[in-house]
């Protein structure tokens, strides 16, 4: 392992760039980046669709919020268990067939829940959810790194994550007007009409995955040799520009004792989010707002901020080349903003104003925490080591919703389950802080010359 260096600032990513480079990664971009960002849209829509459904499921089926939070917690023990292996498998099979398994199963599963009518069938559908789409995410990080040099993948990354953002400005109003305006139609409750129609995408995405996009550079046809050339160029520099650093391997990561913070900085993190995804819908309902359509529309207005803010503060962390500091003021704004929402009491106005502050932190801490470990790991267990932290960190969400649960089932307030995210939020900034430090200018090794 190498000591993160949020001030690095490569001399390979500074020198200029030729035109014929610039228009290298522009179509590899091009040709990778929408399909597998579509395909992450539907992937978190699949995941959070279930916080609106239950807005009607439990008028018409026997579920409490006890039941909820554990169904929507427990896709995550399939995702932890399942996405180390997923992404290993990847390496042996080639990331086409691997996506194409996750994507069509996912969207299936996704689509019966439709079915489900007792509690017992929503936790093993669920569950099986988690198990099928487990692999996509770190198995598309792996995948870039494929594509994209090390001075290149954060900018990649970050794109490819804004998909969760994005989707969440549309998933309001799609999922309140579904819910509304498809319900009783052909005998089939709006929520039963959600599973259906916002899972099978995952089936069709899965299919154009495998027939447009290729394992490697070396079989893209539609790559020329010249550009194949200058692809296996930049990566040969690419490894240059690290080899002071340690190249350690998966094994030897996992005696890292900072891997195991990491992980629980994101347990954390994505613990907090996820909770504030799955119960954004019942807050705004609580603030007097009854029409799902509407609840969806309020729900799209805080997202929408949170994109703005994630492009620039994403952008002004990577003009300073610095990350921990960025992670921590994300989560304080975060906290700050839930915690100006309780002050309100309901007030819609006021709330949904605090509520689009603190989405502008929760949306840029996920990113930047992912920049922030692909610095952290080798090249040797970038791989691994990226799936690990993200499966062990997937066990947040898997816990938090039920907390949340019992919380508001047992004090009546949200207030009290507003207190609790806030906590996971700055606790994720204090540990990271705590545990991760940058190298001293002093300490770092001699820069590479630049190509």
């Amino acid at each position: 392992m190498h000591p993160i260096d949020t001030n690095k600032s490569s001399p390979q990513a500074l020198a200029p760039e030729s035109a014929e480079i610039k228009a290298l990664f522009s179509r590899v971009s091009w040709r990778l980046i929408p399909i597998l960002l579509i395909a992450y849209m539907i992937a978190y829509l699949d995941r959070i669709n279930i916080g609106y459904a239950q807005l009607q499921m439990k008028q018409t089926l026997p579920f409490d919020d006890t039941v909820y939070g554990l169904g929507a917690g427990v896709f995550f023990i399939g995702y932890f268990l399942f996405e180390v292996p997923s992404n290993l498998l990847l390496e042996r099979i080639g990331a086409r067939k691997t996506l194409l398994r996750i994507m069509v199963l996912w969207g299936l599963t996704a689509s019966a829940m439709m079915f489900v009518s007792t509690p017992l069938q929503f936790y093993v559908l669920r569950f099986l959810l988690g198990v099928f789409e487990a692999g996509f995410f770190p198995g598309v990080i792996l995948y870039f790194t494929y594509w994209y040099p090390s001075v290149r993948r954060g900018q990649v990354i970050a794109t490819f994550m804004s998909a969760t953002t994005i989707i969440s400005v549309i998933a309001g109003p799609l999922c309140g007007a579904t819910l509304k305006y498809f319900d009783g139609f052909a005998g089939l409750h709006g929520w039963q009409w959600l599973f259906l129609v916002q899972g099978m995408p995952a089936v069709v995405l899965g299919v154009l995955v495998y027939l447009l996009l290729e394992d490697k550079p070396a079989s893209a046809t539609w790559l020329s040799n010249r550009e194949k050339e200058l692809l296996g160029d930049s990566f040969r520099r690419d490894v240059k520009n690290v080899e002071n650093e340690p190249a350690g391997t998966f094994g030897q990561m996992l005696g890292d004792p900072k891997v195991y913070l990491l992980a629980l900085v994101y347990f954390c993190l994505l613990g907090a989010t996820y909770t504030m995804v799955f119960w954004l819908p019942t807050l705004i309902q609580s603030w007097g707002v009854k029409d799902l359509m509407l609840i969806g529309i309020y729900a799209a207005i805080p997202n929408a901020v949170g994109v703005i803010g994630m492009i620039l503060i994403g952008r002004n962390s990577d003009k300073w080349r610095e990350r921990r500091w960025h992670f921590a003021a994300c989560v304080a704004i975060a906290a700050i903003g839930l915690f100006v929402t309780t002050l309100f009491q309901g007030h819609l106005v006021g709330s949904v104003l605090a509520l689009s502050f603190a989405v502008i932190g929760i949306a840029s801490a996920t990113p930047l925490f992912f920049a922030l470990i692909s610095e952290y790991l080798s090249v040797g267990a970038a791989a691994g080591g990226l799936a690990l932290i993200s499966s062990l960190g997937n066990l947040g969400p898997a816990i938090t919703p039920s907390i949340n649960g019992f919380i508001v089932k047992t004090t009546g307030d949200n207030a009290y389950s507003m207190y609790f995210v806030i906590a996971l939020y700055l606790l994720s900034g204090l540990i990271l802080l705590l545990s991760i430090r940058p190298v001293s200018t002093a300490a770092m090794p001699a820069a590479a010359p630049a190509h």
